[in-house]
């Protein structure tokens, strides 16, 4: 019985990658990605691969921002299961019929989405809610696929300008996927996550969020209570039942900001669907996927806003160099230079004119540039901030996040200040300070002193950029077989005076082999010349930040 199911299961598996590698050759793969091509890959191979697709859009630090920004287009409204197959799915999480629960559910869904699809129901207590349920098979579903991609992803041709694989390891990003996956399809977790968030927001009078009947709630079923009011991007019936724009914009924003800043935990899919507005209060809803900062990510973050907001490009890169994990040894030349580049661009704009989102976009531009990932947390950050500044440029395009932001940070660093402490720490530091300084003319005499007998050492430490590194080594290797193939034809010639047998063609066998081998060894070097001169159209390149 056992060997039988492994064999279906090699058979569905067998099936599936015919039907990738299909899609793969219809959109001509191997002629290249375009983040055009790559959406509508996802596209034409299901439910799995587009919700694989929209986590990707969260990886900013890693793909370039063209790829990230079509990837968030990739549509979640999918086809419905049919309500045969939701009875199923509610059933069996249930162990008994779904009517000894409910009074009626509608059998047309309010939506459908990748991973799971809403009904609208009725409990047998009378209270209208809305019933999350997953797609059956779906956890099956992308646990295969994602074992084929890891099949796949070796044969992944370059993506853009870069050979993305080169850079990050593909198998790592697509475990991540699948964990973050598997948590929004743990609907256990999406209740816990909306708990937390009403404990988080239960002093702001503005926000809600749905109650959870958790005695219904399973890892593949979640009810809760059902929200009607607005889209918050519904400018016309919000204008018409009495609501300002603004205000809505502002709070919205103020709260988002709490999140990130105060909890740490935040929304990471603030797109209109997920944002309602009811009885006055603004209602976030859809908590399978959020985002987390460690108290230590948040501090470095205020940091680097304080060091935009100044102009302080050392700042900036101190924040940049704790927070981002590298490939390798960063170049902290080159990336203060586009740092520098970064602020001189941004960093004297007015607080009002900074668009966030495409501030954070060019900063993770930076990172990829230097091979500096981000943590999980900042790169869902940027997704969240991208669909905030849609939704304001719906319904209030005059407010500015970043505005608010430092705005609230100097509130927090005004409430939080402590007069005593922060004289404490500048007497110590003035101290400190005097203290060295007291020893800068000896030190001055000794060291002249030194100087003066010829007695100073000099230590210098000279660091190569990777072209300059690959340019030299090239450059020495050619010039090594460039001097054995001389010495090989002076050899072969000297060969060819004797009379040394056997003979080939009238010359010593001996000599004509060395040059036969020789001219084969400059003919390799010449094609392989001009193959990469001219049939390579991926060679690493730097992408420079102008801002003139």
């Amino acid at each position: 019985m056992a060997q039988a199911e492994q064999n279906e299961k090699e058979m569905n598996n067998s099936r599936r990658l015919k039907e990738i590698r299909q899609v793969l050759m219809r959109n001509k793969i191997t002629r290249g990605i375009t983040p055009e091509k790559l959406r509508i890959i996802l596209e034409e191979l299901g439910p799995t691969f587009i919700k694989l697709g929209q986590i990707m859009s969260l990886h900013s630090d890693i793909l370039p921002q063209a790829y990230c920004d079509e990837l968030m287009k990739l549509d979640s409204n999918v086809a419905p299961m049919p309500f045969s197959a939701v009875e199923k799915v509610i059933s069996h999480s249930y162990r008994e019929n779904w009517h000894e629960y409910f009074q009626s559910i509608d059998e047309t869904p309010i939506g459908s989405a990748s991973i799971a699809q809403v009904h609208h129901a009725i409990l047998k207590n009378g209270d209208e809610v809305i019933i999350k349920v997953q797609r059956e098979g779906i956890y099956d579903t992308m646990a295969r696929d994602i074992s084929l991609l890891h099949r796949l992803v070796k044969l992944m041709p370059p993506i853009g300008d870069l050979r993305i694989k080169n850079i990050v390891d593909l198998d790592m990003v697509l475990d991540e996927m699948w964990t973050v996956a598997q948590e929004e399809m743990d609907f256990l977790k999406e209740a816990a996550n909306m708990d937390e968030f009403r404990r988080n927001n239960r002093d702001v009078n503005y926000v809600a969020v749905p109650e959870i009947y958790h005695e219904y709630t399973t890892q593949r079923v979640l009810v809760m209570e059902y929200i009607g009011g607005w889209a918050i991007n519904d400018a016309e019936n919000l204008k018409k039942n009495g609501y300002d724009l603004n205000e809505i914009g502002r709070k919205f924003v103020n709260n988002f900001i709490k999140q990130v800043m105060d909890d740490g935990f935040f929304h990471a899919d603030p797109h209109p669907g997920n944002v309602k507005i009811r009885d006055g209060r603004i209602v976030w809803i859809d908590m399978g996927m959020m985002g987390r900062l460690t108290e230590r990510d948040r501090r470095i973050m205020v940091k680097g806003v304080k060091g935009i907001a100044m102009h302080d490009v050392t700042t900036v890169e101190d924040a940049v160099l704790e927070l981002g994990d590298f490939q390798g040894t960063p170049d902290r030349a080159l990336l203060y230079n586009d740092l520098k580049d970064f602020l001189e661009k941004y960093g004297n704009a007015s607080m009002g004119d900074v668009d966030v989102a495409e501030t954070m976009n060019a900063l993770m531009e930076i990172m990829k540039a230097n091979h500096i990932a981000m943590p999980h947390g900042m790169t869902m950050l940027c997704r969240g901030l991208a669909q905030m500044e849609g939704v304001l440029a719906a319904i209030s395009p005059s407010i500015n996040m970043f505005e608010i932001a430092y705005a609230r940070m100097q509130d927090d660093w005004r409430e939080n200040l402590d007069l005593k402490k922060e004289l404490e720490t500048n007497a110590r530091h003035l101290y400190r300070s005097a203290k060295k300084g007291a020893e800068i003319p000896s030190l001055t005499v000794d060291l002249l002193k030194d100087l003066l007998q010829g007695q100073t050492d000099v230590n210098i430490l000279l660091h190569s950029s990777p072209n300059l590194t690959e340019v030299i080594a090239s450059a020495i290797r050619n010039l090594v077989i460039g001097v054995c193939i001389a010495a090989l034809l002076i050899s072969s010639s000297i060969i060819c005076t004797t009379g040394m047998k056997p003979i080939i063609f009238g010359i010593p066998a001996l000599g004509f082999a060395g040059y036969a081998f020789a001219l084969s060894v400059s003919a390799a070097l010449v094609i392989r010349y001009l193959y990469h001169k001219f049939h390579n159209p991926y060679k690493p390149s730097r992408r420079r930040h102008k801002t003139k």
